[in-house]
């Protein structure tokens, strides 16, 4: 008779899936997750969205001509692109779907709206659960943010609790930052209540500008941007913008911080400005942000963990870091890297940890962050 090994931690493997508001791609990981509800990476993939289909989903951020119908074919094809990840872990990792207890698949938002309509709005993730679970054969766990929302909350951030989980020391003041399409905030304050929010734009103007001016995805290393001059005039016309001062809880999207915003923004200036120095202006808008938030928020902050993939604009990084330590000279920053996991990853590995907690029946929000009326199971299952 075989004697199978004891798992004191009762580890499950779980993967997570996560496309965000830059739409530069899908993230997919394979973790192990212990009785704790603590995470352990074993496999990671990327790969960006077909052409076409980021084309769709970008279109799909505007009301458009026969919208519901492009977006249920755009939610099939969301479904296969994240099949073909699935496929690619399950092959890295030498493990069959059986082996896998779910799949926490987020999707894509194409509108985030939670408080449109007395006080309950919704936020619409472009994803056919149905679909993903049949492709796999795995359970899929996915549209997230609606029973917060339903609760009366934001929605949004969801990311913090498992910060918490992940990163949350009994002694250190620290906040996490997760410099993606939009940026976000944990603050972890030992003894307090954890607050989470979003703090504006991270990524998704400097990505929309430069791919508007030069045909790029992304600003590589922050590199045109570094080459501009901040316009002193223009930061200030940005940082007017009454979202930046509303009280927290609070969460945004491509919905408000847009083209069409920026060019709204910029329609108050006369002359011509250069794009680079434009570009510029944009870095300095996503930092300063950050920056006077965190203050705010988290003036004790001893330690601040930077992920997401803004990590790899090394110029806003730079930016970030000198306007935090003419303030906080002792913070210590750091990337997740530093704490031995990609920053690309962390989102990721926060679905599959959302799955986790789905299939426990654990509530994964934090009423504090998303301002729901208590704690809430988040989750729909699609079983295989």
């Amino acid at each position: 008779m075989q004697v199978l090994p004891v798992d004191p931690e009762n580890r499950q493997l779980f993967i997570g899936m996560m496309s965000g508001t830059s739409m530069d791609g899908i993230d997919g990981v394979l973790c192990s997750i212990n009785h704790l509800g603590q995470s352990e990476i074993l496999v990671h993939t990327s790969s960006p969205y077909s052409p076409e289909l980021k084309k769709v989903l970008q279109e799909l951020q505007y009301p458009i001509d026969n919208e519901l119908h492009l977006e249920a074919l755009a939610a099939n094809q969301v479904a296969k692109e994240y099949a073909l990840i699935v496929d690619r872990i399950l092959q890295l990792a030498q493990v069959q779907s059986c082996a896998i207890v779910a799949i926490g698949a987020h999707g894509q938002t194409i509108r985030h709206q939670p408080k449109i309509h007395h006080h309950i709005g919704y936020s619409k993730q472009c994803l056919n659960g149905a679909l993903l679970a049949e492709l796999t054969q795995v359970d899929v766990v996915n549209d997230f943010r609606s029973r917060d929302i339903a609760a009366l909350g934001q929605g949004a951030p969801l990311v913090p609790a498992f910060h918490q989980i992940q990163f949350g020391e009994v002694n250190v003041v620290k906040a996490i930052l997760n410099l993606g399409g939009i940026a976000n905030l944990t603050l972890l304050n030992p003894g307090q209540e954890v607050l989470g929010f979003d703090t504006g734009p991270g990524n998704v103007l400097l990505d929309e500008w430069i791919a508007h001016h030069q045909q790029l995805s992304y600003d590589h290393n922050g590199l045109w941007a570094k080459s501009g001059q901040l316009i002193p005039q223009l930061l200030d016309n940005l940082l007017n913008e009454p979202y930046f001062q509303l009280d927290i809880p609070k969460s945004t999207g491509r919905d408000l911080f847009n083209q069409s915003w920026l060019s709204h923004r910029l329609s108050a200036f006369d002359e011509a400005l250069s794009p680079e120095d434009i570009q510029a202006s944009l870095v300095e808008l996503t930092v300063q942000t950050i920056s006077q938030h965190l203050l705010k928020y988290l003036p004790n902050c001893e330690e601040l963990i930077i992920c997401g993939g803004g990590t790899r604009n090394l110029f806003l990084l730079e930016r970030l870091v000198l306007a935090i330590h003419e303030h906080l000279p002792n913070l210590m920053v750091i990337t997740s890297e530093d704490k031995g996991l990609d920053p690309q990853t962390i989102e990721a590995i926060a679905f599959a940890w959302l799955a986790w907690s789905f299939v426990h029946r654990k509530p994964s929000n934090i009423p504090s962050v998303t301002g729901a009326l208590g704690p809430r199971v988040l989750g729909t299952l699609h079983p295989k």
